[in-house]
This record gives structure tokens, C-alpha cells and sequence, in this order.
């Protein structure tokens, strides 16, 4: 049967369509970085899911309901009932979006010259720990280049222990699924042996839960169980001294985030960085109306319904892809496809920034704006050169991903005559954001 979408349209907003001679005046002045294009100029927007999601009927809806009061409001009270329930952690302390919440974790365990560990650490986490004079260090399953491994998302237990056995480590993230490396899951079992070797090194153990909801139905999928997604959810955040995520993702809203812990001695302090950085506990830069929509938003996560349209909707896009020869990584995560840029477009070498070559041909051709996750994100520390097509929740038609592989397939008939870019200025800790480029030759 013929897939379609499980919600029908209230609201929609009218696509600018301009044509390509137009991109191409348009990426020009944009230093050939996509994150400088204003959005009246994007066909296809896959830059990134945070943020970008379409909110129910029921989000607007709870929104009205707003209580802007600076201490105690019963907005806050409902956002502490939802995040409670979601995570089953005591202590919520709202922040303005994930990045708040890196910061905070920074303050409380960052030492100069001491190793912050992850399966991956995705952009913000690891430029704010850099920030800090600390050095993240990304140590992923050694199986991540292995096709038929499902769970590329753990981290190597091997080199966890070593690193802890004879560096100095600050703390360990788990980044739940691993963005970086093609929204793969983690696997509980990998997740409670590296809390268990961490915390026999007295070390705190952090997860990024950001997509844990998408990270619990592949999960559920791939063991065959009847567990709901809120037990598999507590069953995972019960190996973590914080949880912390970006309700910009799983939370389905357009901003906002938490900081989570059961710690009491962690509490205080948390609570003093909050206040100094972001605003008082009962708000944490969220106004009445975001703390609304993300608690309605934390319900309807759990969804399973909800939950397998959206992975349905990757894997409908990755399918695509690979059916047209195009090298996608796999199996499918839970909130974007990935294309292996190096395997696409091999005569381009990485020091090159292949993976951004095809980010500015994908606009170019199809006004499509991905975001490269490579050499130019991570610089040397980059352990692959892939561009992200990233899917905003509820948002876009199996139409719209079909016009994306349609714009891939023209890219492949031509894929010979891209060039590579270097870096004109870029700022040394986030040159993704900042970067201007220009082609070579």
C-alpha cells in the first residue's frame, strides 16, 4: 500500500520557487555557505531538524494557555510534570535550547587540558567543551563502517576504559542517536557498560537525549519487544548522572530545552549556573508559550504512531537514494539520511571539503540547503566527510523527499565536473556557521 502521511493540513506556507541562475547569483554572495541564504530563498529546506518542526493542533492549543509570571508559573509546573515523565528525573532546570544546557555541563566538570569522551559529539557540545580549554575526543564503535551493524551509534568500551585508565577525563557524553555519524542508535546494553566503566573511574556520565525518542522505536524495532517508548526511555536514562537535551528536537518545538539529574550534590550548582546564564529555574529563558508547546510536545513524542511516520519518512528518502547508486549510510537512523560525500564525488580530495562541494551543487541545481558534516565542521577531527539531509518533523511530503532524490540523480549524471572549495575566513571554533568560501579554480 502506498505510504502517505498520518496528519492532514491546517496551515501551510507557500514555497518560493526561483530559478537557478538566481541560486547561483545568490550562493555567490552567501560565501558558498548555505547558512548565510535567507529562507525565502530555499526550495527544500534539510539544513537541520532542530527547530523546524511543524506543531499539532494540540501545541497551539496548550500555547494559550501561557503564564508568563517570572517565578512559579503554572506553565513551568506543566513543563515539570512532562519533562519528569519523559525522562523520570527529580531535578528540571529549563534552558533556552541544548547548547545552554552544554554550557552549564562545561562550567560544572571542564578542566583545561582534560579529555571530554563521546560516541560522537555533534557541533555546539564540541566547540563549547574546546572553548573550555578541554579536548573532546570522539572514540564511536569500531563497527561504524560495517553495513550491516545496527547499533552504529555506541561508543568503542575498549578505548572508553583506556582513555580512563591513563588520561585525564572530565566526563563522558553519550550523544543518543549519534547525529554525527548518521543518527544511528545506541544499543542499552553499550550504554550500560560504558555508565558502568565510567562511573568505576568516579567520572560523571552525561547523556544528550535530544532524539532519544527516535533512538527508543529503532531500538524497539531491532529487539522485537512490547516495552513502551516511556520505559524503554527511563530504562536508558537510568544509566546517567544528567540527561540533558534541545527540545528543539524530540520535543517537537521551535525552541527550548533541559537539564536533568537525580544528583543531588549536582543541584546547587546547576542551579547557580542556571540563574547567572539563563534565567531564573522556573523559566530558563523559555517564555510561558515555549514551555507550553514543549510539554505538549514531550506527550506526543511518545507516540508511537507519531514515531514510526517519522522514521518511515528517512528511511523513504535514504531508499531512494541508495536505489539511484547514491552512497547513503546504513541502516537509517531516526531524524536524517546521510550521504557518504567522499564515496559520491571521490576524485574530490577531503582537504578539498567534498562534502560542502555537494551541498552547494544540491542548492545550485534543486534549491536544496543540507549542511556538510566533514572536514569543514570538524577539521581534522573528522572521521568521515558526509552531508546531512536533515527532515524537520511533520513537515515535509513523500513528494518533497521524491523532488530530492530527482535533484540527486541529476547531480550524479554531472557529478565529474564539481570542484572543490577553500576556506576564505572561517572562525576557528564553529567554521561551519561562520565559514565564507570560494570554489578552486
Amino acid at each position: 500500500m502506498k505510504k502517505f502521511e498520518i496528519y492532514k493540513y491546517k496551515v501551510v506556507e507557500k514555497i518560493n520557487m526561483i530559478s537557478r541562475e538566481e541560486r547561483e547569483e545568490i550562493l555567490k554572495k552567501a560565501g558558498y555557505n548555505l547558512f548565510n541564504i535567507s529562507s525565502k530563498y530555499i526550495t527544500i529546506d534539510l539544513l537541520t531538524d532542530s527547530g523546524t518542526n511543524t506543531m499539532s493542533d494540540l501545541q497551539l492549543s496548550m500555547m494559550m494557555l501561557f503564564d508568563e509570571s517570572y517565578a512559579g508559573s503554572q506553565s513551568f509546573e506543566r513543563f515539570l510534570e512532562s519533562a519528569q515523565n519523559f525522562c523520570n528525573k527529580r531535578y528540571i532546570f529549563p534552558v533556552h535550547q541544548g547548547r545552554a544546557a552544554e554550557k552549564i555541563i562545561a562550567e560544572l566538570f571542564c578542566k583545561e587540558g582534560h579529555y571530554v569522551l563521546s560516541n560522537t559529539h555533534f557541533d555546539t557540545g564540541f566547540a563549547i567543551y574546546k572553548y573550555h580549554k578541554a579536548i573532546p575526543i570522539n572514540i564511536p564503535t569500531p563497527e561504524i563502517d560495517e553495513d550491516n551493524f545496527y547499533y552504529k551509534g555506541n561508543i568503542d568500551l575498549s578505548k572508553l576504559e583506556d582513555f580512563l585508565k591513563n588520561q585525564k577525563v572530565s566526563h563522558v557524553v553519550m550523544t543518543i542517536t549519534n547525529n554525527a555519524l548518521g543518527g544511528q542508535p545506541v544499543d542499552l546494553e553499550n550504554l550500560k557498560q560504558a555508565y558502568n566503566i565510567t562511573k568505576a573511574y568516579n567520572k560523571p556520565f552525561i547523556i544528550d537525549g535530544c532524539r532519544i525518542a527516535e533512538n527508543a522505536i529503532l531500538y524497539k524495532k531491532e529487539k522485537k519487544i512490547d516495552t513502551s517508548i516511556k520505559e524503554i526511555i527511563h530504562n536508558f536514562t537510568s544509566f546517567c548522572d544528567i540527561f540533558y537535551m534541545s527540545t528543539k528536537k524530540d520535543g517537537i518545538a521551535h525552541m527550548g530545552g533541559f537539564l536533568a539529574t537525580d544528583v543531588e550534590e549536582f543541584v546547587p550548582k546547576i542551579r547557580q549556573l542556571s540563574i547567572l546564564f539563563e534565567g531564573f529555574p522556573s523559566y530558563g529563558g523559555l517564555s510561558g508559550k515555549d514551555m507550553e508547546i514543549i510539554a505538549q510536545g514531550l506527550k506526543e513524542v511518545l507516540s508511537e504512531d507519531y514515531l514510526n511516520d517519522r522514521i518511515n519518512q528517512v528511511a523513504f528518502l535514504g531508499s531512494l537514494l541508495d536505489s539511484e547508486g547514491i552512497p547513503v549510510i546504513k541502516p537509517f537512523g531516526g531524524h536524517a539520511v546521510f550521504v557518504d560525500a567522499q564515496k559520491f564525488i571521490p576524485h574530490i580530495e577531503p582537504e578539498k571539503l567534498v562534502g560542502q562541494s555537494l551541498v552547494v551543487e544540491l542548492y545550485r541545481l534543486g534549491g536544496i540547503r543540507t549542511v556538510e558534516v566533514g572536514k569543514l565542521m570538524y577539521g581534522k577531527s573528522a572521521i568521515r566527510n558526509l552531508v546531512r539531509l536533515a527532515i524537520p518533523r511533520r513537515t515535509y511530503t513523500y513528494n518533497h523527499l521524491e523532488y530530492v532524490c530527482e535533484v540527486f540523480k541529476e547531480i550524479k549524471e554531472n557529478k565529474h565536473s564539481l570542484k572543490g572549495f577553500e576556506i576564505v575566513y572561517s572562525d576557528p571554533l564553529v567554521p561551519h556557521f561562520t565559514a565564507i568560501l570560494r570554489p578552486i579554480g
